[in-house]
């Protein structure tokens, strides 16, 4: 197993070198992207949540986020930093911070801050608690939520989550090559996956594979990533989602107790698809976070150039952009916003979570293309900022669902025929 999350030091101290340009980072001070003040959805003790949160961003994380994206590494420190804040448990109860399970709005509004000072943090984030930790709680029995599901609360044990395929994304439920086959008390998992968040340093891996026996049930299967005949390499030059460490993953012969298959779901892709419902409209509030990021550079950095001996804010031109990346923001909060209480009154569906995603995505598109053009040549250089959102965006603008399969999704939905190719 690697080393609990306390005793991890390989903290790099480049990583301080480059601090995060022109945001408001003051917790105590509201955004000025939340031009609707949506925020105020949220109770006293959910604000507090996300106030102590804010206060660990601008302290220690955003200081240390554009060096990382350089350098393609993923600062280990921040593992401890949010097991501290106690985030990780907030959606199965298991944290301190609230009575009960949290609801989506708050995480959605986490998930959002985070993604605002860097959505690769934001994906480390979400892969732990929504993919992994989330696949444990719907798929596991009571037994396996209480092996893994405290220890991963207080991120001593860190999650990947094990889907997609090198030949397999959007058709992945169809198309799933990885294999399990029983053998007595145990079973042996045999195949690869691809683009694999946190693979290259989690502790634990929830691994989906299609039952070898009738070549339709598709299991999840609870993997230490030292298992023999698992081996994890990294995903070398990314343009976008630096920070997150995506790996390749191949499973030869790799053995696995009974105990570790996820017994307390339907054993199909159904529990896949339970969990992906959820994390979807994560997804949505990421690309809200970068497009909030996206405006608030774009507009401070207005103010401040000056072009033919004034800001280039007073320009109409400059206006006309920033106010199409705040009606872009505003609008992407609105529907994330809805789609997150839809989930916590017990309603919502895929097709929600699938236009909020397909929606913010391309806005988020629109909105730091807007920001790299308001922030003009130096847009392109790292330590201004802009520049890593505009990689990031494209990075979220494919994953948690294409724009294509989400609109299929919605498509189907609205007019009661599937345009799904079989």
């Amino acid at each position: 197993m690697v080393a609990p999350a306390e005793s991890r030091s390989d903290v790099a101290p480049r990583f301080a070198e480059l601090p995060h340009p022109h945001l408001e980072l003051d917790p105590d001070v509201g955004h000025i992207a939340d031009f609707y003040e949506y925020g105020a959805l949220l109770t006293d003790q959910e604000q507090a949540i996300l106030h102590d949160l804010r206060g660990y961003l601008a302290s220690d994380v955003a200081p240390a986020v554009n060096a990382a994206w350089a350098a393609d590494e993923f600062p280990m420190q921040f593992v401890r930093g949010f097991a501290d804040l106690e985030l990780a448990g907030l959606p199965y109860g298991l944290s301190k911070r609230l009575d009960g399970p949290a609801r989506r709005l708050l995480m959605g509004f986490l998930h959002a801050e985070i993604a605002r000072i860097d959505a690769s943090t934001n994906s480390f984030f979400g892969i732990h608690s929504g993919l992994t930790m989330g696949s444990i709680h719907a798929a596991g029995t009571e037994e396996q939520r209480e092996r893994w599901l405290p220890a991963m609360a207080r991120m001593d044990i860190i999650g990947a989550f094990g889907l997609t395929e090198p030949h397999g994304g959007s058709d992945v439920a169809g198309g799933m090559e990885t294999v399990a086959r029983r053998d007595g008390d145990e079973w042996v998992i045999d195949g690869e996956k691809r683009w694999i968040g946190n693979g290259t340093f989690a502790d634990i891996i929830v691994v989906w594979a299609r039952d070898a026996e009738d070549g339709k049930a598709v299991r999840g299967f609870v993997v230490d990533r030292d298992t023999p005949g698992v081996t994890t390499a990294k995903i070398e030059g990314k343009t976008g989602l630096r920070i997150t460490q995506n790996a390749d993953i191949r499973l030869e012969g790799v053995r696995v107790p009974d105990d570790r298959r996820l017994s307390g779901g339907q054993g199909t892709f159904a529990d896949t698809g339970g969990v992906l419902r959820r994390t979807r409209g994560n997804a949505s509030w990421a690309c809200v976070g970068v497009q909030m990021a996206a405006y608030e550079l774009a507009l401070s950095y207005a103010k401040e150039r000056e072009q033919f001996g004034r800001p280039i804010a007073g320009f109409q031109m400059v206006q006309d952009a920033l106010v199409q990346m705040l009606g872009n923001t505003t609008a992407s909060i609105g529907m994330a916003a809805q789609n997150a209480q839809l989930i916590d009154i017990g309603g919502g569906s895929d097709a929600h979570s699938a236009l909020a995603k397909q929606f913010c995505a391309d806005r988020m598109r629109e909105t730091v293309a807007l920001g790299r053009q308001v922030v003009g040549g130096n847009g392109i250089i790292i330590d201004n900022g802009i520049a890593r959102y505009f990689g990031d965006a494209e990075a979220l603008y494919s994953y948690e669902g294409t724009r294509e399969m989400n609109t299929l999704i919605v498509g189907k939905r609205i007019t009661g025929h599937s345009a799904f190719v079989r």
